[in-house]
């Protein structure tokens, strides 16, 4: 795969490269492993020195299939989106992200199937966004090494956003709207939950109440931090935990036994065009459900 820039400054080639997320580590599969850098057409090195105007192509080589510890499984996948460079999936709830002792059938292995049915150049799985095995909703993956090290650059900066529906339901009255700001800490006697505390790190969830059903009521949630489980705990801990969430409080008797939380949008701006892209997801039927029954 090729990529092109144009220098604006008189500087070595990896120095442009470094201004556009080509790390040290790419720049030597590109020397290394098959690949080329071209300077207006003729081959040269990374130290050669570029003049303003000058345009700079480098040949990335492909990545072949060396993860023999992810086995490719064979699933429908629900296609949002899809380039040459990145992939969007609109993930089934009680579906893990990636691989582990406990699941093996997860969202990173149904995607290692689909790269390599299709024959795809790079077979490596770059998951950029995952999920809770119990939350549904839109995952991002990047389709190479070099668009997943561009869209860190961008986790980084929070300039990815993922905006959330959650079903939550408690005691007492739930603010129209809100900040939630509480460090988020894992117990001592846990690997698995985790609590707010004063010991742990800063976390920050903003909402707003879609719909107010009584007790149960539909919130739009945008995170500005990512701590593990931090939507489920941060709601647990202002009284109103998320629906089917027995792990945080929940209440497990209004006809959905998974945390009420769907991932329904997801907004990036692709580093290759420089435009944003907005992905919508409809929310669940399960969650749907559970809305009909508390409008009557």
């Amino acid at each position: 795969m090729k990529f092109e820039f144009v220098a604006h400054r008189p500087c070595q080639v990896k120095s442009l490269l470094k201004e556009h997320d080509v790390s040290k580590a790419l720049l030597a599969k590109v020397k290394f492993k098959g690949g080329n850098i071209w300077v207006n057409g003729r081959e040269e090195n990374a130290i050669f020195v570029l003049q303003v105007g000058d345009q700079v192509t480098i040949e990335v080589p492909d990545e072949p299939d060396l993860d023999g510890s992810l086995t490719p499984v064979e699933q429908p996948l629900n296609i949002i989106y899809e380039d040459e460079h990145f992939l969007v999936l609109d993930k089934p709830h009680g579906v893990a992200s990636i691989p582990s002792i406990l699941h093996s059938n997860t969202m990173a292995n149904f995607v290692k199937h689909y790269y390599l049915s299709n024959d795809y150049p790079n077979k490596q799985v770059h998951i950029v966004t995952r999920l809770d095995k119990d939350t549904s909703g839109l995952m991002l993956f990047a389709k190479h090494g070099y668009a997943h090290a561009r869209l860190d650059k961008q986790l980084q900066a929070k300039t990815i956003e993922k905006r959330y529906y959650a079903l939550v339901a408690g005691e007492g009255e739930l603010a129209k709207q809100g900040e939630i700001i509480a460090p988020i800490a894992r117990p001592e006697d846990s690997i698995i939950t985790r609590c707010v505390h004063p010991s742990g790190k800063y976390a920050h969830t903003s909402y707003r109440v879609v719909e107010d059903f009584g007790q149960v009521k539909l919130v739009d949630i945008k995170l500005h931090t990512g701590r593990t489980h931090q939507i489920r705990v941060h709601f647990s801990h202002i009284g109103f935990p998320l629906l089917g969430d027995d792990l945080y409080g929940g209440r497990m008797d209004l006809g959905i036994t998974r945390q009420a939380l769907h991932c329904y949008r997801l907004s990036f701006v692709n580093p290759f065009t420089k435009e944003r892209q907005e992905h919508t997801s409809r929310l669940t039927d399960d969650m749907k459900t559970v809305i009909i029954k508390s409008e009557h």
